[in-house]
């Protein structure tokens, strides 16, 4: 297989932050990505963290699915810990809901949206922190939606071609 390694992890950074002016942006979003852009990507991250525990994987802008102690747990850049990975990291969080036709207008246009009766907005916040992590819409009473579950071992040894940094052999 022919190694690609055609960006730096300062451009890398710069398409993380959406600093890139979109040629640049839309050129690498078209050519074949870098051998190592997972790496780069997983070393800009590390950095920007406070804390040491290893970032497994980005599960959310401001969350990751970390290694500490032998677990794999989902934790916020302040360093507030949700818990294990495969537990709905939302039920551990602040939550504001928004239930009126005003709220809806702000991401609909009127009259293009449901019934605020059938309807409402949740905004998720970090505990710690207080950053806004997720907002959905959903139906009175509905449990919140578990968004994503990822098999950490399967993306390792397959798409990267190693075990998990977490698991023995890595």
């Amino acid at each position: 297989m022919k190694k690609y390694d055609k960006y730096d992890v300062e451009t890398i950074a710069r398409m993380i932050d959406g600093k890139l002016p979109w040629p640049e942006l839309r050129l690498i979003l078209s050519e074949e990505k870098d051998s190592d852009r997972f790496e780069k990507v997983m070393e800009i991250l590390q950095k920007r963290v406070p804390w040491k525990e290893k970032i497994l994987l980005p599960l959310h802008e401001h969350l990751y699915i970390v290694s500490k102690e032998g677990k794999r747990i989902v934790k916020c850049d302040c360093g507030y810990e949700f818990g294990d990975y495969r537990e709905n990291w939302k039920t551990k969080c602040r939550i504001r809901v928004r239930d009126t036709n005003e709220s809806l207008d702000e991401i609909y246009p009127p009259y293009m949206h449901s019934d605020p009766q059938w309807e409402e907005i949740r905004e998720y916040y970090c505990p710690g922190c207080l950053t806004l992590l997720d907002t959905e819409l959903a139906s009175p009473g509905y449990p919140p939606v578990f968004n994503f579950l990822p098999d950490i071992d399967t993306f390792y040894e397959e798409w990267l071609g190693r075990s998990a940094p977490d698991r023995k052999g890595a």
